[in-house]
């Protein structure tokens, strides 16, 4: 299982969020974690196609994944806290403007 910390943009724009955007990133971070452990046990070499996850223009080492049309979270990866599982550094989530 990966590990995670979320910086306190992610949690400030989290509160920020409804109820049912904060329902539909849910799904896609059960999604996230499931395919990272897919990963971590070599059964996958990247994320489903439906995360969209790719690196952040302009934004060295940050990536974002797609949970809505308009709902993006952007993180990092750091350093790992446990041996061969990946650690996600979450930096923020909303729309579209929390890209650089």
């Amino acid at each position: 299982m990966p590990t995670h910390f979320e910086n306190p943009s992610f949690l400030r724009d989290l509160r920020r969020l409804t109820p049912a955007q904060v329902s539909l990133f849910e799904v896609r971070l059960q999604q996230f974690v499931a395919d990272l452990s897919d990963m971590e046990e070599g059964r996958l070499s990247w994320f489903r196609s439906a995360l969209r996850v790719k690196k952040v223009k302009g934004a060295s080492g940050s990536y974002e994944m797609t949970w809505a049309p308009d709902g993006r979270a952007t993180f990092a990866w750091g350093l790992q806290q446990t041996p061969g599982k990946r650690h996600v550094v979450w930096l923020r989530i909303g729309s579209h403007d929390i890209l650089p």
